[in-house]
């Protein structure tokens, strides 16, 4: 007799907005494994017609509160070069530091608080083992660090609202950026303790097959520029400017999904995105106290396994401050001119950066009246969504005959490993397990620490 069970999790809520995941395992076989997102569209695309251009930052800040500054960054880069405006090395470097403070407040919360749970037995970051102790104060004070160096440049820590295009709407005194050298020290050192705890969890064996996806440039680590690279075990397959995206790339619905999902083309193949595909594109533009600590991790580079992504975050962490402590040092004087004029005009462009979760991307077109006639935006989670989906495909048989909870459990870290981008809550996941063979039907898990379920 066929013996099938159904593995429901949903809602995902330590991911922003609402998801899911549905499982059919027929007879120990994994028939059916989605990845599923069902938050209401929110149509920022469609928001920004009709909208002045000077607007346009201040709107797209509000699609993530987590990652508003690469919205920013990535919206000013696609405007200003349609105007032709060009911004100068002092409001980069400036700018830089800001997306240096949203990388780590992002992978801080992600690290500390969200994710070393999984890899410590822990329900929450509440629980860590008595060695593990420290681990929760020292990602709150990076959290914090992180958000302090958004509101010294961004005016505030949640949609900052100096950033404009053409720059800011005001500088930021030298002295206030000198401020931040001090805790970005601490950071750094911080930040190496953590991937030195972190490098030695033990990460499950899954070595899998990526089309890594980053940005990369000239000079420097991946932050607010770059071409964009794609990759399979070390091989470069592509290398285009941002302006071919969309020859490469495309959105498509899933049947699962009200969320686009990006895929590669052709073939509509998934990829992935984020810190692992950053650091074995780009090791070797890491900043060098960071380059050091990644050589010395254990990890071998390029890495196939996405449970390393803790530790590439934390990796990422120290680049951040390593690259914001020389920014900060360096500031000598004054921003004398923080932004630079601009009248609209017809125009069309595009630019990506890297968000702390992967390659972000915008198109603009401005109309005749000066106004946004269109708008295109494509998110790290649309990229790596369909790769999410295929690699619960290639963990479940491997797990299939385990019992519920260890499904439940083995799937919620896998997609944790991704921080997919639609929920701020504080647990995971609720697990529903259909049987419809027998008795004891439905069972419950949850991880919410909160409902003591």
């Amino acid at each position: 007799m066929t013996r099938s069970r159904e593995v429901r999790l949903a809602p995902l809520t330590r991911v922003e907005g609402l998801g899911g995941v549905h499982i059919r395992l027929v007879d120990g076989r994994a028939e059916l494994a989605e990845f599923a997102i069902y938050e209401p569209p929110r149509f920022f695309a469609r928001l920004l017609r009709g909208r002045a251009v000077h607007e346009v930052p201040d709107i797209v800040a509000r699609i993530c509160g987590i990652c508003p500054v690469a919205y920013q960054l990535t919206a000013c880069g696609a405007l200003e070069k349609a105007l032709g405006i060009e911004v100068g090395p002092a409001i980069h470097r400036l700018r830089r530091l800001l997306a240096c403070g949203e990388w780590i407040q992002s992978h801080a919360l992600h690290v500390h608080l969200l994710h070393a749970p999984d890899f410590l037995g822990c329900e929450s970051c509440f629980s860590f083992p008595a060695e593990h102790a420290g681990l929760l104060e020292r990602g709150l004070r990076l959290k914090a660090l992180g958000s302090r160096i958004i509101t010294v440049l961004g005016g505030r820590a949640v949609h900052p609202v100096n950033v404009a295009v053409g720059g800011f709407h005001r500088a930021p005194s030298a002295v206030a950026i000198n401020d931040l050298a001090a805790e970005l020290d601490w950071g750094l050192h911080a930040a190496l303790d953590t991937l030195r705890i972190v490098a030695r969890f033990d990460f499950p064996p899954f070595e899998q097959t990526y089309e890594h996806v980053s940005l990369r440039a000239p000079v420097g680590y991946p932050l607010e520029d770059g071409r964009i690279v794609v990759s399979r075990d070390g091989r470069t397959m592509l290398d285009i400017p941002v302006e071919e995206h969309d020859q490469h790339f495309r959105e498509t619905e899933l049947p699962s999904s009200s969320a686009p999902a990006s895929v590669l083309l052709p073939g509509d193949r998934p990829s992935l995105s984020g810190p692992l595909a950053r650091i074995n594109h780009c090791l070797d533009q890491l900043p060098p106290r960071s380059r050091r600590a990644a050589d010395q991790s254990g990890i071998t580079w390029p890495c196939r396994n996405i449970f390393h992504s803790i530790a590439t975050r934390a990796i990422e962490i120290a680049a951040a401050c390593e690259e914001g402590l020389a920014i900060a040092r360096d500031c000598r004087a004054d921003l004398t001119a923080a932004r630079v004029d601009y009248e609209p005009r017809p125009a069309e462009a595009c630019h990506a950066t890297e968000a702390p979760r992967g390659l972000l991307y915008h198109r603009y077109r401005i109309g005749a009246d000066g106004l946004i006639a269109d708008a295109a935006i494509v998110p790290p989670t649309g990229r790596n969504q369909p790769q999410i989906g295929r690699d619960l495909q290639a963990l479940l048989p491997g797990i299939a005959t385990r019992d519920d909870a260890t499904i439940a459990t083995a799937c919620e870290r896998l997609i944790r490993s991704y921080d997919p981008c639609i929920s701020c809550a504080a647990h995971f996941l609720d697990v529903r397990i259909d049987r419809p063979s027998g008795p004891g039907a439905a069972t419950e898990f949850g991880s919410c620490w909160q409902s003591g379920r």
